[in-house]
């Protein structure tokens, strides 16, 4: 059954690869794109298939050994060596049935990370500054290029809201568990008698869209530009660069005034607006269509609270998975591979249920 399937997707790549060096898909950015994809996840099946496939003959050939050679000796060896094929044998069809598992097109893309403050004020913003950073460290640890593309501070540190584009193979596959609401536990700063106070901010992680996925007609934008202005509004350039862009059927606005140039800003304010209509529309198909965004690993909803950082216990709780680790700092320092991983797997294995 899994040989004809490898078989099967053995003349598909051959497809694919002819597809890529055809001159008119090379023209169709959306078709070429999607087949690159397509071709990158048939080769990694089809290294895992040789394997598979010599494991196999291997296999074959110690158990006629070891049933019929002469030489006891050798019997013997084949039998060690059976041993040691059939648990590679089972290895290997684990992990090809997980790359046969359907894929999220969207895992592929780069990602617009938005973090914002929540309840608990000038705390809330300090946290989001906390969780801003270890997205940081965690994404120079992982290779990950990371741009911020706005943000306000808080009155006393940290971000009332940041946004950023993290770019790197398989981002939003790395990204997407983290939207929702994340709490943290600790004593405020400004706070005298020592209690502990909890607060929220909220991570949305959403795939980036590109111009070819999403038309937006010139029509349903409205766009505003103004003086970019700094703490307390005043102004702090006399040239018109800050841009306000807004969608009239949605009435979702993006203001931008972090460049200069007020072309490159309007940019910008386009690639966050393009990526947000880009999500919404995505966000309702898939509430009707993908019944995992309802699970206990669900990205769909961000109201849901997905972790808590408990500052006086050095505690991080993963409330989907029920994973719990003591080494609060070194998560917060950008060690976020252990939940990342383990949302990774808990997909993967109600992926393989619900194909049973």
């Amino acid at each position: 059954m899994l040989l004809e399937r490898i078989r099967q997707l053995e003349i598909r790549l051959e497809e694919v690869q002819q597809a890529l060096m055809d001159p008119v898909i090379m023209q169709d950015m959306k078709r070429y794109k999607s087949l690159n994809i397509e071709y990158k996840d048939l080769e990694a099946i089809m290294k895992h298939g040789r394997n598979y496939r010599l494991v196999l003959e291997n296999t074959d050939n110690s158990k006629k050994i070891a049933q019929q050679d002469p030489d006891e000796d050798m019997r013997a060896m084949a039998k060690e060596e059976l041993e040691g094929l059939l648990e590679e044998k089972e290895k290997l069809e684990e992990a090809i049935k997980i790359l046969l598992l359907p894929k999220d097109p969207e895992d592929t893309k780069d990602v617009m990370l938005e973090i914002r403050a929540g309840t608990g004020g000038d705390e809330a913003a300090l946290f989001a500054g906390d969780l801003f950073r270890m997205y940081q460290r965690y994404c120079d640890r992982k290779g990950f290029r990371m741009e911020v593309n706005s943000f306000t501070e808080g009155t006393m540190g940290g971000y009332k809201e940041i946004i950023a584009t993290i770019s790197g193979e398989n981002a939003y596959s790395t990204f997407k568990f983290e939207s929702g609401v994340h709490r943290v536990q600790r004593v405020p700063a400004t706070e005298t008698q020592g209690r502990i106070h909890t607060s929220a901010a909220t991570v949305a992680a959403m795939p980036e869209a590109e111009e070819f996925e999403l038309e937006i007609k010139d029509s349903e934008i409205r766009v505003e530009t103004k003086c970019a202005s700094g703490p307390g509004g005043q102004s702090v350039n006399t040239t018109y660069s800050a841009v306000v862009l807004t969608h009239i059927p949605t009435g979702i606005t993006v203001s931008m005034q972090d460049e200069k140039s007020q072309l490159k800003n309007k940019d910008k304010a386009m690639r966050i607006l393009r990526t947000r209509l880009y999500d919404l529309e995505m966000s309702k198909r898939k509430s009707v269509e993908d019944e995992l965004r309802r699970t206990m690993v669900s990205t769909g909803d961000r109201s849901a609270k997905i972790r808590t950082y408990n500052f006086p216990q050095s505690r991080v709780t993963d409330h989907r998975i029920g994973m719990t680790v003591y080494n609060l700092n070194t998560v917060l320092d950008g060690d976020v591979d252990p939940f990342i991983e383990a949302l990774k797997m808990t997909e993967q294995t109600e992926k393989m249920k619900a194909g049973s």
